[in-house]
């Protein structure tokens, strides 16, 4: 499996920024697919969820209402929008694929995956 993550870079607070997550190497239809980020000194913290067919999604309190999880199935991808950014936002940010077979920790817990990005850094300055 390979999840490859773009679309970070540096944008003021308030911004936006759309990240991409391209997979291939599994099917991707048929898995939930997820956001953390880690920032420095800090702990890889959950961001969003998203279910196969984009009916069900999931976020932290800290970033509800201001990003939103979708996918394209027919491009094997996900992406996260990220709007009304904070400084508190900078982070490394990685996309994750569910695990096969499937887990039995919640969408919200790195264990749920067992694929990662390589990771795309997003700096939000004030």
């Amino acid at each position: 499996v390979q999840l490859q993550a773009s679309g970070g870079g540096l944008v003021q607070a308030g911004g936006s920024l759309r990240l991409s997550c391209a997979a291939s190497g599994r099917t991707f239809t048929d898995v939930v697919m997820g956001w953390f980020r880690q920032a420095p000194g800090l702990e890889r913290e959950f961001v969003a969820a998203i279910n196969w067919n984009g009916g069900s999604n999931y976020y932290a309190d800290s970033v509800k209402g201001r990003f939103t999880i979708s996918r394209d199935n027919a491009k094997n991808t996900v992406y996260l929008q990220m709007s009304t950014l904070r400084p508190e936002d900078t982070a490394v940010y990685y996309c994750a694929m569910e695990g096969s077979p499937r887990r039995t920790t919640a969408v919200y817990e790195a264990a749920f995956y067992d694929a990662w990005g390589q990771g795309t850094l997003v700096t939000v300055s004030s």
